[in-house]
């Protein structure tokens, strides 16, 4: 009982989002107890990937997916699944694209969350240069899920980052915006289309709001200095 609550504290802890504290608690937990290891280390890795510590990540998710098999309850079914996905995640914002396509693909196998993980499959095709496959990545994760705004967002930024149907990319950028308002990553998409379009006081716009939501985005800071020196110009 007491190993119970010494893990729930710790859980209480990650769900304030008070992922510092939940990582101290969870690691203070004695090895010689009863807590279920597996059940730990998903803790342990859920709290450095939200700390953004994926190196630290990877060692505790790894061993989560590595005990697949050792139980066929839901719950560890589950667990298993999500940190093939947080491992795919971390994967393709590592640059370990071939790792996150493995995982991703032996998601899709499984029938896990497939509108994200066509969206996922879909950035890394784009960043393999391979356009033709991105698009019909993202298409398959809107015919999962219409409302999905990561794919509607992806869709719409390289329809417009190619030229094709801007018309069609501003629409899909604007739904993605209206389903997510605070996202810099739309906002940014949303002044793209605009410049692609020659509307470079909107384009600034939201250009503008985007790097105010993320300072730090070179992308968004180069999408902004094009817009601002385009309209200077004109």
């Amino acid at each position: 009982m007491a190993e119970t609550t010494s893990l729930q504290e710790g859980i209480s802890l990650y769900n304030r989002k008070d992922y510092t504290q939940a990582l101290t608690h969870f690691l203070s937990i004695p090895s010689d107890t009863d807590v279920n290891p597996i059940v730990l280390a998903y803790y342990v890795g859920l709290c450095y990937a939200k700390m953004g510590r994926y190196d630290d990540a990877l060692l505790y998710l790894e061993q989560v997916v590595t005990s697949e098999g050792e139980s066929e309850g839901e719950e560890e079914v589950q667990r298993v699944l999500q940190c093939r996905y947080l491992l795919a995640v971390i994967y393709c914002s590592t640059g370990r694209r071939k790792l996150a396509d493995f995982e991703l693909n032996k998601l899709l196998e499984l029938g896990y969350k497939k509108a994200s993980v066509y969206a996922s499959l879909a950035f890394i095709a784009w960043e393999d240069g391979d356009v033709e496959r991105c698009i019909d990545f993202y298409k398959k994760s809107l015919a999962e899920d219409e409302e999905n705004p990561t794919a509607l967002n992806g869709l719409g930024y390289v329809l417009a980052h190619e030229e094709r149907d801007l018309a069609r990319a501003l629409g899909y950028c604007k739904k993605a915006l209206s389903i997510a308002p605070n996202s810099a990553a739309c906002l940014d998409s949303v002044g793209w289309v605009y410049f692609k379009m020659g509307l470079y006081s909107e384009a600034r716009k939201y250009l503008l709001q985007a790097q105010q939501k993320d300072s730090k985005n070179e992308l968004i800071s180069e999408h902004l200095k094009l817009a601002q020196e385009v309209e200077e110009e004109s």
